[in-house]
């Protein structure tokens, strides 16, 4: 069994979502895994990690719409604004995506679905740089 850990660092435009799975598989494949089981844990409590549908760029844009909604950005709604008014939104929003996935790894090749993809979704309106940790543990 072998083990290999790093951090994947992925620059963001601002809110939304952000497919990293070409990121994914790049760090992957070097490494030789035929099968084994990739965790990834990003290291922010205003970002979040998901899989989701990345055929139709409407499946982002309604759950970007959603989360507006569940999570408003909306002065004097939070106590909690230290870092402006899409701080504490951005901490309801990753409480809801999470911050962990866990993808096995079959032939080499992540095992998503046919129109699965991995997403950082960032929840603050300025760009940032986010670090995602990546474990893979396999043979």
């Amino acid at each position: 069994m072998r083990q290999f850990v790093d951090i994947v660092r992925i620059p963001t435009p601002g809110r939304g979502l952000v497919e990293i799975t070409p990121e994914v598989v790049d760090w992957l494949r070097p490494h030789g895994v035929r099968t084994g089981l990739l965790t990834l844990f990003c290291r922010h409590t205003s970002a979040g990690l998901l899989i989701q549908e990345n055929a139709s760029r409407e499946v982002r844009f309604d759950l970007e719409a959603f989360f507006d909604r569940l999570a408003p950005e909306e002065a004097g709604r939070y106590r909690h604004a230290d870092e402006g008014g899409d701080d504490m939104p951005a901490h309801l929003r990753t409480a809801l995506t999470g911050l962990q996935l866990a993808i096995p790894v079959k032939d080499g090749r992540l095992a998503l679905g046919t129109w699965q993809g991995i997403y950082l979704f960032e929840h603050r309106r300025t760009p940032r740089a986010r670090e995602i940790a990546v474990h893979l543990i396999g043979e």
